[in-house]
């Protein structure tokens, strides 16, 4: 079976629980955002994965092999991190060949291209880059390196608005001409919806929304209306959040509605975005079931 399988991978420090049982499948050609707090686990889980890190119980498969000091099957993974782990004094050129003698053939044009569409020295020194040039510089490695798996954990952090733009559109341009799996980790969850077409969201070390981004949004629902005709028709539903404005009240629904149920026609449906529903799913009231 090809992809990445996480069977029942737990991560703990000491007494502190940072990842719960998970269970999910990462298949081939597919972009997944992997959402969360600060905390929840995200960049855990993205070490797992690339074996920086070890799981405390559980299994990682990679094509059916367990990934776990598994040259074979870790180098068809890359992962982008936050953290800075390039010497300082080399330069960037030099970084990425030595990302080639890691990987094997670096697609050197394409980091060239890129370079100079963000405007990127690559005769300078790694540790002479701010922060969103660094992310920039990591961006354009993980691009032009021959994996099947790209993990970018926040890849837009310390950029502009049109940096970002211009990451979002090098991911995807890469996308359609790879069609590699990419894993994307970020806060900035309005900017990349239109990228995910699979989300995982993590909660405090917990996989609580697991599912196709297009089928999650149908299940997305704001009713609004008068607090007492909100609270009539809804009753029984998943509430997962609640906003009010004067007199008009609207509750955040997951899951999906009651066809046979009569709509008042003071009260109406709208579809809620990806980032108002991973607000609600995630904070201390909210949440699937609750």
């Amino acid at each position: 079976m090809t992809g990445i399988q996480i069977k029942q991978v737990t991560k703990n420090y000491g007494k502190k629980k940072i990842l719960k049982p998970i269970d999910c499948e990462l298949q081939p050609g597919k972009i997944y955002g992997l959402l969360g707090r600060n905390g929840a686990g995200k960049s855990t889980l993205l070490s797992l994965l690339a074996n920086r890190i070890f799981p405390t119980s559980g299994e990682i498969l990679v094509d059916d092999q367990n990934a776990i000091d598994n040259a074979q099957a870790l180098g068809k993974i890359y992962l982008m991190s936050e953290k800075d782990l390039y010497p300082a004094s080399q330069s960037l050129e030099q970084l990425m060949r030595g990302t080639e003698l890691l990987y094997g053939k670096f697609n050197f044009q394409l980091a060239y291209d890129l370079a100079g569409e963000f405007e990127l020295n690559l005769q300078q020194k790694f540790g002479k880059l701010s922060t969103g040039y660094r992310s920039i510089f990591k961006l354009i490695t993980a691009l032009a390196t021959p994996v099947q798996y790209l993990l970018l954990d926040e890849p837009t952090l310390g950029l502009d608005a049109n940096h970002r733009d211009l990451v979002y559109q090098a991911i995807m341009d890469d996308y359609l001409k790879h069609h590699r799996t990419v894993v994307i980790a970020t806060h900035l969850i309005d900017e990349v919806a239109n990228l995910m077409e699979h989300v995982l969201i993590i909660d405090h070390g917990d996989l609580v929304l697991n599912g196709e981004t297009e089928d999650i949004l149908a299940n997305a629902h704001l009713i609004v209306g008068p607090a007492k005709d909100v609270a009539k028709y809804t009753d029984g539903f998943n509430i997962i959040g609640q906003e009010t404005l004067g007199r008009i009240t609207g509750y955040y629904v997951y899951g999906p509605l009651d066809d046979q149920r009569i709509l008042p026609d003071t009260v109406s449906i709208e579809q809620t975005n990806l980032q108002k529903l991973f607000v609600y799913l995630t904070n201390n009231q909210g949440g699937i079931g609750k």
